[in-house]
């Protein structure tokens, strides 16, 4: 019999409306020029892709939860919800979702799905909702804890309640937290380096709940210059759809243009920003004479 636990993220929408409607009226109140604040446009592009995303990850959700009940079925673990055990399940729920965050910024068919919550230039809780149509690529990374025994409902729970914690850290209006929080938890100031495009905080601060697996695995960088929020090549278009799939797009064109295999899977599995060494492609055994 399934675990009966809320949907927290459904649970959670009347608060995030709340303070992000909170948030806009402060800034009204109290500007700070050196915030990125709120642009009406951006936001509406956000909150789009967020009530999108409510739709798209219903429709993945019916294989992601055919082949993690599969695979449940398979294993003779059980780990039973308990007042003692459902921290556990948070614990390790949140060190697959460091390493699932991190996979999805170093490889670029990943990136394609991540790329779309990192492509506002503000920095806001309007932002926090800006989140992918193509969420499917995230269910390999939770397959081990489905194997120990963690049932399906228990771990769409603990991700679910690891998404709602990530809402009130996108936001510019909180400064550094005390010392012990800044030091184990994930903060505000931790996620705008997160968020940020400066090449000492790009591909930094991975952690949901948690910054100490970044600590732990050396993806850790504090604030110190003020960021600058956004892709290192911005997009201009606050079309939900391009922005949904520009990168998709962009693999495409490359993939097209690409003259040989090599190139190909490089394109497809390597870096965001990777780029064939000059002459290799020439090189190649479509190009050989």
């Amino acid at each position: 019999m399934p675990p009966n636990l809320p949907d927290v993220v459904l649970w959670s929408i009347p608060a995030f409306v709340l303070l992000t409607v909170l948030e806009m009226v402060s800034y009204r109140l109290h500007p700070d020029g050196d915030a990125a604040g709120y642009e009406s446009r951006d936001a509406t592009t956000s909150i789009t892709m967020g009530l999108g995303s409510l739709f798209f990850d219903f429709i993945w959700k019916i294989p992601v939860v055919a082949v993690y009940t599969a695979v449940y079925e398979l294993t003779p673990l059980r780990v039973p919800v308990l007042w003692w055990t459902v921290p556990l399940m948070l614990l390790a729920q949140d060190f697959f979702y460091y390493w699932s965050h991190r996979g999805h910024h170093v490889i670029r068919i990943l990136w394609a799905s991540h790329v779309v919550h990192h492509s506002s230039r503000k920095f806001n809780l309007s932002t926090a909702l800006r989140q992918p149509w193509t969420g499917f690529t995230t269910w390999p990374f939770y397959l081990p804890l489905i194997a120990c025994g963690v049932h399906p409902a228990a771990l769409a729970f603990c991700y679910s309640a690891n998404l709602v914690y990530q809402f009130w850290i996108h936001t510019e209006r909180i400064d550094k937290l005390p010392r012990p929080f800044e030091y184990v938890l994930n903060t505000p100031s931790h996620h705008r380096v997160h968020h940020a495009s400066q090449g000492g905080y790009l591909d930094r601060n991975f952690g949901g709940i948690l910054i100490v697996w970044d600590r732990l695995f050396r993806s850790f960088s504090a604030e110190t210059e003020r960021p600058v929020y956004g892709l290192t090549k911005n997009i201009e278009t606050y079309n939900p759809l391009r922005v949904a799939t520009h990168e998709y797009v962009a693999i495409a064109r490359d993939l097209r243009a690409a003259r040989n295999w090599r190139e190909r899977t490089g394109r497809v599995f390597r870096g965001p920003g990777w780029q064939p060494l000059q002459g290799a492609a020439a090189s190649g055994p479509e190009n050989a004479a």
